[in-house]
Formats: C-alpha cells, structure tokens, sequence
C-alpha cells in the first residue's frame, strides 16, 4: 500500500454558512487555518462557506423551475399524434 495518503485527523470541524449565518460542527479531516470558539466552551477548526444545505435552494425549498412552454406541449410540437 501506499504510505503517507489517507487523512492523519479525524475530527470536529465547524462550519459556518456566511450567507445565512450558519453554523455546523460536522466531524471532518479539513485542514484549516483559522480556529473558533464554540457555544459549548470548546475552540474548533473554523471553515467559512458561501453555500450549504442551510442555504442552497434546492435543499431549503425556494428552487424554482422556469419551463416557458409546458413539457406535454413541446412532445406533441416535435412528435405530434401519429
């Protein structure tokens, strides 16, 4: 096997959503720079993000599908009845 490939820490990392003012304490093995204190009292690796589950639209339900012509009535102008 290979040597020197697979992560040397496992552990808890806090994330934080900057668009919605998220945050997640998520077990992680990034590699960060930056380190923040918690609500709980203890200090974590920090990693901002611009987009997560919290604020995605496709995960918060605000996604919206634009269709200008309805799907039934495209088929029929392509294929129409035969």
């Amino acid at each position: 096997m290979k040597k020197d490939i697979h992560p040397k820490e496992y552990r808890e990392v806090l994330f934080h959503d900057t668009s919605v003012d998220e945050y997640f304490l998520v077990r992680s093995t990034l590699q960060t720079e930056g380190t923040k204190k918690w609500t709980d009292g203890n200090t974590y690796p920090y990693c901002p993000l611009d987009v997560s589950s919290a604020s995605h639209p496709f995960y918060t339900g605000k996604q919206k599908l634009v269709d200008t012509e309805g799907r039934i009535d495209r088929f029929n102008k392509r294929f129409g009845s035969k």
